[in-house]
């Protein structure tokens, strides 16, 4: 964010938490070009350029943003563990990595948090990423929580203007967004039940699966943001959540839950190679 170093000289360092990523160059999703790297001196060169960036020190949580399956997990986390050796990084993260990757990255430098999309309507990381992050003790950080704003109504209630990437997302084409309507109408209808917006029962849903779940809902908009926060103020019952989840279901969904030029470095495609 260009505004970030403004803002953070504005308040006192320690209070502020600040998580960034290094890992994609230059991605297009709409021609699928660019290259992911993951390479020691390609991950040192990205934290000492964001630190001149930020105007800071050190860097709260720095994720590896997706994995690069062409260089050993081992390398890239033998870096990162350099540089929070070195004061620069304080925790190591990672997103959209396979298990494999998460367990080798782990016995390398303990990872503190795993970025993955999770929501109502993304939720295959269920069976295998989410109690393997249990096991291993490493904090889940749920992104696109409301269903890339589906659940706001975005697509439905609110057209998705030209400019935005969603219109290249499988899920808003218009074919499938024709068909998934039927799920943001039920979802209008359990959170009539439970007296708030679909998008923050959506939010809330995602923060009920567990304390170690820490969302991180995007929005550009004041109003958005003080929903979100109202979010946590909702509380479900076991009865609820099975309710919500009985009634929302992925395999319901129609499209893909990735851009279709960023599939291929989803988590079930992140293995390294053996070191």
């Amino acid at each position: 964010c260009l505004c970030a170093p403004q803002a953070l000289k504005q308040l006192p360092r320690e209070q502020v938490q600040v998580a960034t990523k290094f890992g994609i160059q230059q991605y297009a999703y709409d021609e699928g070009t660019g290259t992911v790297c993951g390479r020691p001196e390609y991950v040192r060169a990205c934290c000492e350029a964001s630190l001149r960036r930020l105007g800071v020190d050190y860097i709260d949580l720095y994720y590896q943003h997706r994995v690069d399956t062409t260089t050993p997990i081992e390398d890239t986390i033998g870096e990162l563990k350099k540089l929070v050796e070195e004061g620069k990084v304080r925790y190591i993260g990672l997103s959209e990595a396979s298990p494999d990757t998460i367990r080798r990255a782990h016995a390398v430098h303990p990872v503190s948090a795993v970025q993955m999309e999770w929501s109502l309507r993304a939720r295959d990381i269920e069976p295998e990423i989410v109690p393997l992050c249990r096991e291993l003790g490493i904090g889940i950080v749920p992104y696109s929580p409301i269903g890339r704003g589906f659940f706001g109504g975005r697509g439905v209630t609110e057209q998705v203007s030209d400019e935005s990437n969603l219109k290249r997302h499988p899920r808003f084409s218009a074919e499938n967004l024709e068909k998934n309507k039927h799920l943001y109408l039920k979802m209008e209808e359990l959170a009539r039940k439970h007296q708030c917006s679909p998008a923050q029962l959506a939010l809330a849903w995602v923060l009920h699966q567990g304390d170690d779940v820490v969302p991180i809902p995007g929005t550009t908009k004041i109003k958005n943001l003080d929903s979100n926060i109202d979010s946590l103020k909702i509380k479900l019952t076991e009865d609820d959540l099975k309710e919500i989840s009985s009634q929302i279901r992925e395999e319901d969904v129609a499209g893909g839950r990735s851009y279709t030029s960023l599939a291929h470095t989803n988590w079930n495609h992140a293995d390294t190679p053996k070191k």
